[in-house]
């Protein structure tokens, strides 16, 4: 399959170091190509690693050091669609657990600022419940959550009404 568009992660120095740790997270992932700057420009000197070409669950990235004035933010983020609660706890884990933050309704941030939700496909099933009120208290649980726990979207999705 021809790839006609790759993601570009921009950083400040870390691409390398980020990229190593991205393709630990999941299967089909790893380092393709470490490119060094041919000459001193604003971002690196001459020979230091310039751009990492990366594969993350399948899909092509590349991270950029282009410097310090460009973040990251909330606005772009990465969904990983989890099976179980297993590789829900592992992906959050490593991502928080390594200098990464928690946040709300199953988003985290990795060391970098860039935005993750790890997210159960279970999650996506329950919020699609026929059923709008069991849609409507698996969302209300979900809303309480840093870390999603699927047990209790399944328990909230089978509670009865009062």
């Amino acid at each position: 399959m021809t790839h006609y568009m790759t993601t570009c992660l921009w950083f400040d120095g870390a691409a390398e170091e980020a990229a190593a740790f991205y393709v630990t997270l999941m299967p089909d992932s790893h380092v393709d190509k470490i490119m060094r700057s041919p000459a001193d420009n604003p971002s690196a000197q001459e020979g230091q690693v310039l751009v990492v070409e990366f594969t993350l669950g399948g899909q092509k990235f590349v991270g950029l050091n282009g410097g310090p004035m460009f973040k990251h933010s909330e606005a772009v983020s990465f969904q990983i669609h989890t099976d179980d609660q297993a590789q829900t706890d592992r992906l959050w884990d490593m991502i928080t657990s390594n200098g990464g933050a928690e946040s709300r309704c199953g988003w985290c941030k990795d060391r970098w600022g860039v935005s993750w939700q790890i997210t159960p496909k279970r999650l996506t099933e329950l919020t699609a419940d026929p059923d709008p009120a069991v849609a409507r208290r698996v969302f209300q649980a979900m809303m309480t959550m840093g870390k999603i726990d699927i047990a209790a979207l399944e328990a909230a999705a089978e509670a009865q009404p009062a």
